[in-house]
């Protein structure tokens, strides 16, 4: 450990030096006697002051957490000499904060015996955190000397976004060939009813309709609907951002692809992710609680990364993008070139939705008038990118916080009833 001084120290060598001087000029050897304690506490302190040469890490109950939710963490500190007082500071980043605000803390320790804090952590943001490092510094008894010593903690703590409230989600038009828990368009074995056929050889017994066959006078069958899985890839729009107030519509958007990736992943659909902006990240569509993970601790490193190059969907590896996939945006509609990639995809007849995070609230208008001007002409181009969107068949709809049950009713509402477009 690094030892440091003490305003003590001074205190006492300037007590005793003013009281040894005063008496060699003045010739007043009381001076000198009246120095005397000074100069012997500070030599009985000196002489027994010793590095403790503590040791200490840190180490967290849990590497993953969800924003808001609390982590316990325990400072081990351990040192073969006894300390009578030991200040510890956990240096954490700005989003993670120590429960109660009770950081430093000091505490006494015993020679040869572990000694252990406890503290709880707390994410304010969901994100990747490193812990950083703990200090500490150790005193005398007589608190004359000081030691600290620096250890880096090696922790990580990665905080998943919470869950938005959400009852229904958006199905695709199409399904596909595996068991899931959609009712496909197709007729096959299945639970949901369909209609009801002419019995044929080769059908089943059980699938007869008994009563339909009595008040016809022939054999007929039920015919059902398959329940299938689907295919969903989230497009998240990462080429800009807009804050205020603590909100950022990039944590939004994150926030609500995670949770749309739970509930499609629950009903046994395969779910992909792409990242569209500075920086292209995908997850090819998979099952399961292994994906899941895969897709958060993807969006977990979304951010904006500056470019002012782009090429096209082609960028995307086309096993990304499966055919008769639902491909669902989240995006603030900020950049054209997130724009014009969703209508590259719908051309190439994917099945496309938008979700709207709407900046608006996020961007007042200034107090000039051409400030105001500025801002209606920016709403005006806003509503153009929805008409150009909606007019080649992509269901928009805006969402500002709260559940996002009100932006998928939109999107099913579109897409029930709005014309096909042909691209």
């Amino acid at each position: 450990m690094t030892r440091t001084g003490s305003p003590r120290i001074a205190g006492y060598a300037f007590l005793a030096a003013v009281g040894l001087v005063g008496a060699l000029a003045l010739r007043r050897p009381e001076l000198a006697v009246l120095a005397a304690p000074f100069a012997g506490v500070l030599a009985l302190g000196l002489s027994l002051a010793r590095d403790p040469r503590v040791d200490a890490d840190l180490r967290l109950d849990a590497e993953r957490t969800i924003e808001g939710h609390a982590v316990e963490a325990t400072v081990s500190l351990r040192s073969p000499h006894s300390v009578d007082r030991l200040e510890i500071l956990l240096d954490l980043p700005e989003e993670v904060e120590v429960e109660g605000g009770r950081s430093p803390r000091a505490v006494r320790l015993t020679g040869d015996e572990e000694h252990e804090v406890e503290l709880v952590l707390r994410c304010s943001r969901w994100g990747v955190f490193d812990v950083g490092r703990l200090t500490v510094r150790a005193r005398d008894p007589l608190r004359l000397a000081a030691w600290t010593a620096s250890f880096p903690c090696g922790a990580v703590l990665k905080a998943y976004p919470s869950e938005i409230a959400l009852r229904r989600i958006v199905a695709p038009v199409e399904t596909q060939v595996h068991a899931g828990s959609e009712v496909a368009r197709v007729r096959g074995d299945g639970i949901e009813y369909a209609d009801i056929r002419d019995f044929v050889p080769g059908d089943r017994v059980r699938s007869i309709n008994w009563r339909a066959s009595a008040r016809r006078q022939v054999l007929v069958v039920n015919e059902r609907h398959p329940e299938r899985n689907t295919d969903v890839v989230l497009f998240v729009d990462s080429f800009l951002d807009v804050k205020l107030g603590g909100r950022s519509v990039l944590e939004e958007a994150v926030r609500a692809a995670a949770s749309l990736s739970t509930r499609y992943l629950e009903r046994r659909d395969r779910v992909g992710l792409v990242g569209l902006g500075g920086v292209l990240r995908w997850v090819q569509p998979g099952m399961g609680v292994g994906q899941l993970y895969r897709l958060v601790e993807t969006m977990l490193e979304t951010g904006v990364e500056p470019t002012y190059t782009w090429g096209d969907v082609t960028r995307i590896p086309a096993r990304i993008l499966p055919p008769k996939a639902l491909v669902l945006a989240l995006t603030p509609l900020l950049d054209r070139r997130f724009v014009g990639a969703l209508q590259d995809l719908r051309a190439r007849r994917f099945d496309v939705a938008v979700v709207e995070i709407d900046p608006v609230p996020l961007v007042p208008a200034g107090p000039s008038e051409l400030d105001r001007l500025a801002h209606r002409l920016w709403l005006l181009d806003r509503e153009v990118q929805r008409s150009d969107l909606q007019r080649v068949g992509i269901a928009v709809a805006s969402w500002r916080d709260g559940s996002l049950d009100g932006p998928l009713e939109e999107v099913r509402t579109f897409r029930r009833y709005a014309r096909t477009a042909h691209v």
